[in-house]
């Protein structure tokens, strides 16, 4: 069974190369009900073919073929561009033969005879390696990309309305493009995207455009296979292949680097700089930027045809003033973060705090309130402009049926400036009711 030997196994594309029709019936036998794909070449020079029009996780070869060797085969492959990992069969195991094949990168070899348990062990072993050196590689990218790790949080008509959309858009391929100011949660969407897809158990890779160095942008996204020893580095594109790839600040992309995403989103395959095949993608585009890219089309420092490319779908994030009754919400999250993380005592969010919050106009969104709050936790006060001493704290501020009331009429009045009756119109209560409890809160 495929669990017998883990998920990356049962999630493979494996093809098998070697002269010998029964060795391929075989491990086609063998492999078939355990893995996702096999194919199967009986040749190098059919291979060769099958590989420039698919990509394959691992590649089982047979070393001594008619005119082309196994080991042979697998060297010319590294030039043109070879990501699969290799395990080489063989009946001669002799010193020169094992040194030739780590020198062409085979990742294991088995000796023939074998039975089919120990070419199952070989491959589970070797597609484990290749999936902790990913995983390691895009760990290290996260946290390099200082991910803020906080979740969607509010109740607020304005995010209903991007969740919906999310929801909507989460079962389809289609690219999407979160717009908004900086601070508004892009990536947070973007991750929340993914997460709803049937893409979840796969990366997530977010590349921020603007933190790469203009010369560095394309290998990072691409990949390389410009090495001393002939190995192909891939690219994030390669790295995120079946899972999402989130392009940020995408409107701080170099003009070249635009065109060869245009041909990746065209294509949906990339060619690593240096290598002379390009590999086909299974990949879910995201984008987002701050900037104004119609003007920025307009002003000929984005491509028109990549800019339509990407714009299928967008949605905008609003800014935290738009939705001022999340911040509530945020700000209690914020400060038991920041409590339990710095190892502080967290500060009581009293009424008159928390109106005053609501009040602000939050230039900075979410992630300014968020700095606001950690920077508060750390001085153990709030900046004066959002102190309080109302004798409501803590949960009872949060969560108090009366106190929520207070802050949502308040708000109501604020976005009436102060008229009374407007306010009273909006809300469907009367006069008075505002005129009373108004006078109770003031009291």
């Amino acid at each position: 069974m495929a669990e017998d030997y883990g998920n990356d196994l049962a999630g493979a594309s494996i093809l098998v190369i070697d002269d010998e029709p029964g060795m391929r019936n075989f491990l086609y036998k063998t492999l078939q009900p355990r893995v996702k794909r096999i194919d199967l070449a009986a040749s190098p020079d059919e291979a060769t073919a099958k590989l420039d029009e698919n990509h394959f996780d691992l590649v089982i070869l047979d070393n001594v073929m008619p005119r082309k060797t196994g080991l042979e085969w697998v060297t010319e492959q590294k030039r043109l561009g070879f990501m699969a990992e290799t395990v080489l069969i063989t009946a001669y195991a002799d010193l020169e033969t094992a040194i030739a094949a780590l020198r062409a990168g085979v990742s294991d070899f088995v000796l023939k005879p074998f039975r089919a348990n120990q070419i199952l062990g070989a491959v589970a072993r070797t597609l484990d390696r290749k999936y902790l050196r990913r995983d390691n590689t895009l760990l290290r990218h996260e946290l390099n990309s200082d991910p803020n790790g906080v979740k969607m949080l509010g109740t607020s008509d304005t995010l209903g309305e991007v969740r919906a959309m999310l929801k909507k858009l989460a079962p389809l391929p289609t690219p999407v493009l979160f717009t908004g100011a900086s601070g508004t949660g892009k990536e947070l969407a973007a991750r929340q995207l993914h997460a709803l897809s049937d893409r979840a158990d796969r990366p997530f890779v977010a590349v921020n455009c603007a933190a790469v160095t203009p010369d560095r942008i394309a290998e990072e996204l691409f990949g390389d296979n410009g090495g001393g020893d002939g190995a192909l580095k891939p690219g994030l594109f390669l790295l995120a292949d079946g899972g999402t790839l989130f392009l940020d600040e995408v409107a701080q992309m170099p003009i070249q680097v635009q065109a060869a995403l245009l041909r990746v989103l065209e294509d949906q395959r990339v060619r690593p700089i240096g290598a002379e095949r390009e590999f086909p993608l299974n990949l879910r585009l995201l984008f987002a930027t701050n900037a104004d890219l119609d003007a920025a089309v307009a002003q000929g420092r984005f491509r028109a045809d990549l800019y339509h490319r990407m714009n299928v779908v967008r949605i905008h994030m609003p800014p935290l003033k738009e939705r001022s009754e999340d911040i509530t919400e945020l700000a209690a999250y914020f400060m038991e973060h920041f409590a339990c993380v710095l190892g502080l005592s967290g500060l009581e969010l009293s009424a008159e705090t928390l109106l005053k919050m609501r009040r602000y106009d939050w230039p900075g969104n979410v992630r300014e309130l968020k700095n606001m709050i950690e920077r508060s936790v750390i001085l153990g006060q709030f900046p004066e402009e959002f102190s309080g001493d109302a004798k409501v704290t803590g949960a009872r501020a949060t969560l108090n049926l009366e106190q929520v009331m207070q802050r949502h009429i308040l708000h109501v009045l604020d976005l009436c400036d102060g008229n009374r009756a407007e306010a009273a119109r909006r809300l469907g209560v009367s006069r008075k009711t505002i005129d009373r409890r108004v006078a109770a809160w003031e009291g």
